[in-house]
């Protein structure tokens, strides 16, 4: 190295035209001479002002090998300049990155060395600028000029696989080259220099199932049909080798782990070729009668098995579901099992893949059948009823003990224990009904009432004999079927009214009735008068043949003053095979309607006021009296108390105590110096009149005369009202009324 550097150097030196350096050169640059002074006039011969010269440096970046051990200080290149002459005045000067620490510079040779071992993988250059200065005075003599230093890289370092450990997964039964997955390790040296960063691939271990392309670092399968049964996880040892995997190039490696995922490649297989099972009769509908299994070595979705019944003998009887968890098939009963009709059943499952490849067809049916043989176990059962529930019918009032029905229970078993019948005293709490233990026939025990209860469900037990403990139970539901026992009447207390204005013919009331009874054909009711013969009729009743009828009128001209009530006796007779009939009786009042037959009032004071008022009015004009009279009473105890006040109480004459004040009086608003109803009414002349201010003696207060003329008033008023009221017609009454209503309370 330091001999090429010196040939380079020696060079350069013949060559002043060029800059060089140890492993490039390029042309001289010129720079400015700008200095001044009594050397420079006569390096320039004399000459004043500026003159450009040649550049005179040899050199522009140095080369360093990394990771040097020697015990010296490596030498990296030699500064030098035009003008140093060799005779000691020219000192080269050095700054910038690592100068003074990494690198070092001869001041008088520039030579310049590096101090320490340095790493291109750290830093892979660095950029100093270098000076020639007079080495007495300091001037620069030429401007400052940068450098670099590269460091030359060598093979320090491995390949690296910096995500490893990796872990793949490739389909079992692939073909060989199937792409696994890529690998790539990472070298730290310099990729543009030598082959210190170029990496290859190998496999240590894993062969002959992976292979690894040794420029990209894809791993591939090699080996056709691998097995995830055989083998599912393979580990695999790869390679990375720089200097292009020369020998003595570093290496590095890493781990793969590889594992084959399933297909579905295997079909289910069942473990043998016939289940055994034994069910007891008393088994329940949809319970699970028994379990098989059909292994398959896939895993996942891929080992889902489907069962199915094979149809043939027994298939009806029983169902069979897969169970998700352990893909096991549960065997569940369809329909109830009896020992004594059949005490075994064979049949057949097959058990299939769900999901299937079609890639795999060829491998033969994904599928395999068993044979199922299943025991009936006979089990001491209780009594079964020969129909699931009793219907039964019996009129109310039926004598006790009548038998209306009755019951079959039976013993299945091989036994054929006798059978015992009782009713649930839960259901009959009131023992309307009895039955016979031994042959099971229902009695009334008590007289029904089909307007009390008109159904009675009851349930009968059945026990057997020789194991009490069984039984059974079964619903009976007895319907209490009607007699006519009830005779019609009317559906409602009616009302009924006939307007004054109503003419022959005119239905006023429209009647209808209600039975207690209920026959099988529905209710049917027929109507008709009991007067039906006799001459003098007023009203009548006409049966409209749906279960109404009608209150007809036979007349017109009604009238309240002449009679208000009538009385209609009605005869209701039911459709029953026992004919029941009743007699009803309607109250009609006559009463006062509009033109359009509207009620105005039935009322007895209607008759005394024609004028038509009502309750309600002359108990207003009863109220408004009361008030007034009560106002009036007031008014008078008020005038009493104020009278009583004005007396003196003294029992000495007034006549013997004058008494002088100088007060004023009250002039006109004094209203209880004197009476004032004398000024009111000056027709009226009071004799004997007395002083306030003078107690007056007993015998001389003279009795007013009581005034009995308004009553008389009053009288000739209220006629003349009812004569005008009486000319009018009846929808112009009411106004005037209010009028005469106002009169007689002034009047009063």
């Amino acid at each position: 190295m330091l001999r090429r550097n010196c040939l380079l150097l020696f060079l350069c030196f013949l060559f002043e035209q060029s800059s060089c350096a140890p492993f490039q050169s390029r042309p001289g640059q010129e720079w400015p001479h700008s200095q001044t002074g009594p050397s420079a006039a006569g390096r320039n011969g004399g000459s004043k002002g500026f003159q450009r010269v040649k550049r005179g440096w040899v050199w522009n970046q140095f080369f360093v090998l990394e990771e040097y051990m020697g015990s010296d200080p490596q030498y990296v290149g030699k500064l030098h300049t035009d003008l140093d002459k060799g005779q000691s005045a020219v000192k080269y000067t050095l700054s910038g990155e690592g100068a003074g620490t990494i690198f070092t510079i001869d001041q008088i040779t520039g030579d310049i060395h590096a101090l320490r071992s340095l790493d291109r993988e750290e830093k892979p250059y660095y950029t100093l600028r270098a000076q020639a200065v007079n080495i007495e005075t300091n001037r620069p003599l030429e401007s400052e000029s940068e450098f670099v230093i590269k460091v030359q890289d060598i093979n320090d370092n491995e390949p690296k696989f910096l995500e490893g450990p990796y872990t793949a997964s490739v389909p079992e039964m692939s073909p060989v080259g199937t792409y696994v997955m890529k690998v790539t390790a990472t070298d730290a040296d310099d990729p543009t220099y030598g082959n210190s960063a170029r990496v290859v691939y190998s496999i240590l271990h894993g062969q002959p199932y992976f292979s690894v392309d040794p420029k990209t670092g894809v791993i591939r399968t090699a080996l056709p049909n691998m097995d995830r049964e055989v083998k599912e996880l393979y580990q695999v040892l790869i390679q990375a080798k720089d200097m292009g995997g020369q020998l003595g190039g570093l290496a590095g490696t890493t781990t793969i782990n590889i594992t084959l995922s399933d297909v579905n490649d295997n079909p289910p297989r069942f473990s043998k070729s016939i289940f055994h099972l034994r069910v007891p009769e008393s088994s329940a509908v949809g319970s699970a009668v028994g379990r098989i299994k059909a292994h398959d070595l896939d895993t996942g979705k891929n080992a889902e098995v489907e069962y199915n019944i094979v149809p043939g003998d027994g298939g009806a009887m029983f169902d069979i579901a897969t169970n998700e968890h352990n893909q096991e098939g549960i065997i569940m009963l369809k329909k109830p099992l009896d020992y004594e009709t059949k005490k075994a059943y064979t049949f057949k499952v097959e058990a299939s893949n769900a999901h299937l490849d079609p890639r795999f067809h060829n491998f033969g049916p994904f599928k395999d059948t068993a044979t199922v043989k299943i025991n009936v176990l006979d089990v001491d059962e209780p009594p079964v009823f020969s129909k699931p529930s009793y219907a039964m019918d019996v009129y109310e009032d039926t004598p006790q003990g009548t038998i209306i029905g009755a019951v079959t229970a039976q013993d299945l078993d091989a036994g054929n224990s006798p059978v015992r019948y009782s009713i649930d005293w839960k259901s009959d709490l009131d023992s309307f009904f009895d039955i016979d233990p031994v042959r099971g026939t229902i009695s009334t025990n008590e007289l029904l009432d089909r307007e009390s209860i008109a159904q009675h469900n009851i349930s009968v037990v059945a026990t057997k004999v020789n194991n009490p403990v069984l039984t059974s139970r079964v619903a009976v539901t007895v319907h209490v079927l009607d007699i006519n026992e009830f005779p019609p009447e009317l559906a409602m207390p009616y009302e009924t009214f006939v307007c004054e204005s109503a003419k022959v013919g005119q239905v006023i009331q429209v009647i209808s009735a209600r039975d207690q009874d209920l026959p099988q054909a529905g209710q049917r009711f027929s109507f008709k008068s009991p007067q039906e013969g006799v001459k003098t009729k007023n009203f009548t009743v006409r049966d409209f043949g749906n279960n109404t009828a009608g209150v007809v009128t036979l007349r017109g001209g009604f009238r309240r003053r002449s009679q208000e009530i009538y009385h209609l006796p009605v005869l209701i007779e039911d459709g029953g095979l026992q004919t029941l009939s009743s007699t009803s009786t309607l109250t009609i009042r006559v009463c006062g309607c509009d033109t359009d037959g509207s009620l105005l009032t039935c009322s007895a004071e209607a008759i005394f006021l024609h004028v038509g008022l009502s309750t309600g009015a002359l108990i207003a004009i009863l109220v408004c009296i009361v008030i007034l009279l009560v106002i009036v009473v007031l008014y008078v105890g008020v005038r009493r108390q104020k009278k009583k006040e004005t007396l003196m109480t003294s029992k000495e004459d007034i006549r013997d105590n004058v008494i002088h004040y100088d007060d004023e009086g009250g002039g006109e608003e004094d209203t209880h110096a004197f009476d004032m109803g004398t000024l009111r009414n000056p027709k009226v002349i009071k004799e004997n009149l007395f002083r306030r201010d003078v107690k007056p003696e007993l015998g001389l207060c003279p009795r007013r005369p009581i005034a009995s003329q308004n009553s008389a008033d009053i009288s000739n008023f209220i006629n003349q009202r009812l004569r005008f009221l009486e000319s009018l017609p009846i929808n112009e009454r009411r106004v005037s009324i209010k009028g005469t209503h106002m009169h007689i309370i002034l009047l009063c």
